[in-house]
Order: structure tokens, then sequence, then C-alpha cells
């Protein structure tokens, strides 16, 4: 699974990165847990690419509440086209969520020691995410869910699943609403952890309110 991550890059090299003309409000941020919200990149009406901000933990547009969202942090990739809550965001409502890096942890007897994932170049990276418009009550929520699948030879020994991670000159492509028999396969089939490095690193970063460069140590 995906269940915290960071976004230590500054606001000039996102937009650099994604080729953005604007950006919400955005800090670096060292320990980003779900059910807060998290910048994404998605295509805009206008088919040009824009950057948001999203509920991390999706919510259906057909759910009666928005506890389904602590549920639904993450998609898995196997299941995208099957299950009600994912497969009309899966063909419709597509994103990037940019990254830095990614935690995991790893059960011992001793307990669970965290990981972090990240490019050996420190570079940025991007998540591949679904999200949806919910609406309730006069409240309208925009969430999202990142995208899983099973690891593959070099996260196996920490974990069983690994975020699906797309490629920049992928980009474009994922977030084309107007494809709509996109296919997930096509995009796992890149290396994209290749380039990554895996450190082990201390149980500072368990605790979500810690949120400072001693979270990667």
């Amino acid at each position: 699974m995906c269940g915290r991550y960071n976004l230590i890059a500054t606001g000039q090299q996102i937009m650099d990165h994604f080729r953005l003309l604007s950006l919400p409000g955005h800090k670096p941020d060292y320990n980003i847990p779900p059910g807060q919200k998290i910048l994404a990149v998605v295509q805009l009406e206008d088919g040009s690419n824009g950057a948001v901000n999203l509920h991390w933990g999706l919510i259906p547009s057909w759910a009666k509440d928005r506890a389904i969202s602590s549920h639904l942090i993450n998609a898995r990739a196997e299941t995208l086209t099957e299950k009600p809550s994912f497969k009309k965001a899966y063909r419709h409502r597509r994103c990037l969520i940019p990254a830095t890096g990614f935690f995991e942890w790893h059960a011992t007897e001793a307990g669970k020691q965290p990981y972090h994932i990240y490019r050996q170049d420190k570079g940025m990276f991007a998540f591949a995410g679904i999200w949806e418009h919910w609406e309730h009550d006069q409240e309208t929520v925009y969430s999202c869910s990142i995208i899983t699948t099973a690891a593959n030879n070099k996260m196996a020994p920490i974990h069983d699943r690994m975020p699906v991670i797309i490629m920049p000159d992928d980009y474009n492509r994922w977030l084309d609403k107007k494809n709509t028999a996109i296919e997930i396969a096509d995009f796992l089939a890149a290396d994209a952890y290749r380039t990554m490095q895996i450190t082990r690193i201390s149980t500072r970063v368990n605790n979500p309110q810690h949120n400072d460069e001693n979270c990667l140590m």
C-alpha cells in the first residue's frame, strides 16, 4: 500500500517538472498522511494540465457520507475496472500526485521498521491516482486515491504492495480524459523503480505529527 509520503520540492520545482502555469499555496512537507488535502495534477476542462488540492481518501459520488474515504486511500490496479468505487474515476478522472519519496513499513519481531523510498537523484516523480467529485447536503469534496500494484523484486522484501509510478513521458497520456480505454498494464511495464533508493530510517516518521527533515533519517 501507500500510506505516507513526502513532497519537499519547492513550488517552482513542481511547476517546472509538471509544466504548470500556476500552483496552489505550497510548502515542503516531509510526512504526508491520508485524510488531508494533497497536491495533484489533473487535466482541466480546456485540455491543459493544472494543479489542484484533493482530499486523500476517495469519496465515491454515490457515497452517503465521507466516512468511506479512510478505507479508500489506495486503489488496487488489479481491480480498477471492477470496483464500483474506482471504475468510473479510472476511466474519466485520473491524476498525478507529485512526490519526492514515500514510506513503507516492514514487519519484524521487534516491530514495524520504516523505510524511505526515493529517487537516487532525490528528484520528483508522480504516483498514479484517480479522483472523484462528491456532493452531499451542500458540501462538496474533491478527493483522490493512490493506485498500488504488486511489489516487484526490489520492493518485495519490505512489503507486498507498492504505489504505481508514472514516467514523465507518460504524464499526458495518463491524464488524457479522452483516453477512456486506457490500460493500467501499459504503465506498469515501465521500470520506474530502477532508479529508486531504499533506505532504512528511524521510527520518527511513525508519528504523522512529526514533519521535518529528521523524518527522512
